[in-house]
């Protein structure tokens, strides 16, 4: 089960090359038992993202996380890179 486990480590870049943020993408389960996508930076700031939709789609649950990201760091086009663990 993956709940609550980093899965993914990753880094919040902006257009011009900075890194914003480094973290892991979580799966985390809500009351609802939904699963959605989040990040935690490494310093410890939990950025929300959407539900995971029921065939395992990433699409929608992204979308929401990079509309976070916007909010947080007030930029659009950011990059996140990954790398799978």
């Amino acid at each position: 089960q993956w709940k609550g486990k980093n899965f993914m480590r990753c880094a919040v870049v902006s257009r011009a090359g900075q890194v914003l943020a480094n973290g892991n993408l979580l799966l985390q389960q809500n009351e609802a038992g939904e699963w959605r996508l989040d990040l935690r930076t490494d310093g410890g700031r939990l950025i929300e993202g959407g539900v995971v939709g029921p065939d395992g789609d990433l699409t929608a649950a992204s979308q929401v996380l990079f509309r976070q990201f916007f909010e947080v760091w007030g930029m659009s086009d950011l990059t996140l890179t990954v790398t799978v663990r």
